[in-house]
């Protein structure tokens, strides 16, 4: 990943990538809390796509092709005041110009924290 990106700045960091899953982690602190103290729900939505357009990027050919997240939704199960998240995500749905992705992201004790479906459009680089 790039320095000075959005990722970089949450802290978010890379712990397993494969053939259609990507697993990373996040913190909860200052940086991705909201004003009373808890997980912000923009950061859970932020990681969600971080790791969905990770995954598809290693599923493309990027001599040719780039990636951009074209819709995501999520729903926010549990509130978080400290520690880390840790986000997995899984191809659903690999098109030639979308993929779906789902995303689940749990604390510590695998909690359930939030849940987000990502869909990634695939086009060709001009």
């Amino acid at each position: 990943m790039k320095r000075d990106t959005l990722a970089e700045n949450l802290g978010i960091e890379f712990l397993e990538k494969g053939q259609g899953k990507v697993v990373a982690t996040m913190p909860v602190d200052e940086r991705t809390i909201q004003p009373f103290g808890y997980l912000h729900g923009g950061a859970s939505v932020a990681l969600a796509e971080t790791v969905a357009s990770y995954g598809a990027a290693c599923l493309i050919d990027l001599e040719n092709e780039i990636c951009f997240g074209l819709e995501i939704n999520a729903n926010h199960i549990r509130a978080k005041q400290s520690g880390q998240v840790i986000a997995t995500a899984e191809v659903l749905h690999h098109g030639r110009s979308t993929m779906v992705w789902d995303v689940k992201i749990r604390d510590e004790e695998e909690k359930l924290i939030c849940v987000s479906r990502c869909t990634i459009a695939i086009m060709p680089k001009k």
